[in-house]
């Protein structure tokens, strides 16, 4: 019969390796509709605020939350880009991360991030 520290040693080794399992970067996909007026960003992982910051701006932009965890900008003009982002964890916490939507941004289309979750 196994003992208990070897059980708990067993149970952290197995945390472990499902901590290092699911870490990865932090993408953003272009979801369907977006022209270079219109931003329609889903990202990788839930967040509870999002906001862009064209390229020469000095603000940031609140997007729109939309169903199913996706995020919407409606502009008058092309966007400038690339596009900053900056959102509020729903673990805590805003994050900012320049230049994450490159210019040509596509629908379908998703961005890798240097963001580690």
């Amino acid at each position: 019969m196994a003992s208990s520290s070897s059980i708990l040693l067993a149970a952290v080794a197995l945390a472990a390796l499902f901590a290092v399992g699911s870490c990865g970067a932090l993408t953003f996909k272009a979801g369907s509709g977006c022209t270079p007026s219109r931003l329609v960003l889903i990202p990788s992982i839930a967040i509870s605020e999002v906001e862009v910051k064209e390229k020469g701006a000095d603000d940031f932009t609140e997007l729109k939350e939309g169903p199913t965890g996706t995020w919407t900008l409606d502009g008058k003009a092309p966007l400038k880009t690339p596009l900053s982002v900056r959102f509020a964890a729903k673990s805590g916490g805003y994050r900012v991360i320049d230049d994450a939507i490159p210019a040509g941004f596509k629908s379908g289309a998703v961005y890798k991030t240097s963001m580690q979750l």
